[in-house]
């Protein structure tokens, strides 16, 4: 243990440092990366009109800081370092508290989601709807880069908006702030999941922290951020988390990935809350095909009626889900996400041949490239997953969390394709990353964390804020951000990060070495 407590020391001072850089930014109140909230009340800031380059500077420095903390930690749990994981669950609950009471840094994404709540409780429809159809509105006037673009939210996302614009009325700032509260929510909803999820003790629990509710990155992306994008994460984990069975005491510890199938009901829940996730961001219905592939696969070898009916009660569920949600919303909600799938981000690897073959004029080609991509990751990720597994199935100290099912590991191979071969990624889409790799029991600093890791870090050093440049107004002096590191230097780094990624898939896993006895590990301290 010796070996990992220098590491595990200065990987948590690194968190700290990043957590600091984060909440000082917001806490400076308007800037370059901040826009300002008219009126008074929460959320609550300084209003000191801080200069671009020293907000920049302390994003960049949290964003660097955060991520050479997370995986000092990582390396050092996995070299054998261990640390009480309650008092860092509470530490990262009390900054998702800090983070909801300060206005969101990084993009103007929540004025967005105010205007359509807006629209909604004004009775426009927010699906044809556009800010510019309304100028005069207080809460329209507001919203700076979607003022053309209607809703590309799924329908559970609206009634978020509609609720917090409902309470905000007029009010800009309280609408932002009700939102921010109700996504922070489902951010520490989804940490407690996952701290319950990873069994008592030992170095599971710890890493489900680390790489979710004491992870900066995330915080900042998702919490101070208010990205509507945590409400999908709480639907996809709480799917997973849900399809899990239960196994007995007497068997805990002595059955491997995918040897139990939960209940029919159990079933029937987590495919609504599959649906609950298509319905609020599409991406997040990715986990299902977890769940489904054990459930159809377990049908196909028994042919027993218990097994269809198993897998039936999956898809009823979320088909009924999102059969009401888009019946409700109305069909043509799925135009924008149509339009919007034919998007690259400047960011993004395929940016580079989007680039070369003309902006906007062979989009069908990237499109079936990164479809191909997928299919190929996919393939390599699932026969490489399992090979990073805890294998003992136990955690420290001698008592298990329950089996690693089958169903998680093909939800992350899933959710790991899509998020490095869509055209299309935002530093906050990989929360969904970050909350699966946290629900599977992988060693510690797997070849899978590192990658997450370097893709979340390239990408929020890429949008350095993630605002438009009319109404971030940053210096001329800082405009290489926006012309150089974003469109050429990350999508080359992120295309090195994926190449990494596949070569490690390919490479020829180490034969597991035989079970032998182990010494107890140290229990968690109790409070």
């Amino acid at each position: 243990m010796i070996g990992g407590r220098t590491p595990g020391r200065a990987g948590l001072a690194g968190l700290g440092l990043g957590l600091a850089c984060f909440l000082l930014t917001a806490l400076l109140g308007p800037s370059a990366v901040q826009p300002g909230l008219p009126g008074s009340g929460p959320p609550f800031s300084l209003t000191v009109h801080p200069s671009p380059y020293l907000v920049v500077g302390l994003m960049a420095a949290g964003v660097v800081l955060s991520a050479l903390g997370l995986g000092l930690c990582l390396y050092a749990v996995r070299s054998g370092w261990r640390c009480a994981a309650r008092p860092l669950l509470i530490a990262g609950l009390v900054a998702t508290a800090a983070f909801a009471l300060m206005p969101p840094v990084g993009s103007s994404d929540h004025l967005n989601y105010a205007g359509y709540g807006r629209m909604v409780v004004t009775g426009h429809d927010p699906y044809t709807t556009r800010a510019q159809d309304l100028p005069h509105d207080p809460v329209l006037g507001a919203v700076q880069d979607w003022q053309r673009a209607p809703s590309v939210y799924g329908p559970i996302v609206t009634a978020q908006e509609a609720f917090a614009s409902w309470i905000g009325g007029t009010s800009v700032r309280l609408t932002v702030f009700v939102l921010s509260v109700t996504n922070a929510l489902a951010f520490a909803l989804v940490g407690l999941i996952l701290y319950r999820c990873a069994g008592r003790g030992g170095p599971r629990r710890l890493r489900a922290v680390l790489l979710w509710t004491l992870n900066p990155l995330m915080l900042f992306h998702l919490v101070c951020g208010a990205h509507n994008d945590t409400l999908g994460i709480a639907a996809a984990v709480g799917a997973l988390a849900v399809f899990a069975p239960r196994v007995p005491r007497a068997v805990r510890g002595r059955t491997g990935p995918g040897d139990r199938v939960p209940s029919a009901g159990r079933t029937l829940l987590s495919g609504a809350l599959v649906g609950a996730g298509i319905a609020i961001k599409l991406p997040a219905g990715v986990v299902g095909g977890g769940p489904a592939w054990v459930l159809i696969r377990d049908w196909w070898r028994s042919r027993e009626r218990a097994a269809l009916l198993r897998a039936a009660a999956l898809f009823a569920g979320a088909g009924l889900v999102v059969l009401v949600a888009y019946t409700l919303a109305g069909s043509h909600a799925f135009d924008q996400v149509s339009k919007a799938s034919n998007s690259v981000s400047l960011a993004s690897p395929w940016h580079l041949p989007d680039v070369a073959l003309g902006v906007n004029r062979q989009r069908w080609i990237i499109r079936l490239g990164s479809l191909l991509l997928v299919v190929a990751l996919v393939w390599l990720l699932v026969r490489t997953v399992p090979h990073d597994l805890d294998r003992d199935g136990t955690a420290a100290g001698g008592s298990a969390p329950g089996p690693v099912t089958e169903s998680r590991l093909i939800a992350l191979a899933l959710v790991l394709a899509w998020l490095f071969a869509a055209p299309y990624i935002l530093p906050w889409y990989d929360g969904l990353g970050w909350a699966v790799l946290a629900l599977a029991a992988l060693r510690a600093w797997s070849r899978f964390e590192w990658a997450v890791l370097a893709h979340t870090t390239a990408l929020s050093l890429a949008y350095l804020p993630a605002r438009g440049p009319e109404f971030a107004r940053l210096p001329g002096s800082l405009d290489w951000l926006l012309t150089t590191v974003r469109p050429t230097v990350i999508p080359w780094v992120l295309t090195a990060v994926l190449l990494a990624l596949v070569w490690g898939c390919l490479r020829r896993p180490r034969p597991a070495r035989a079970p032998g006895p182990r010494p107890p590990a140290p229990a968690e301290p109790r409070r």
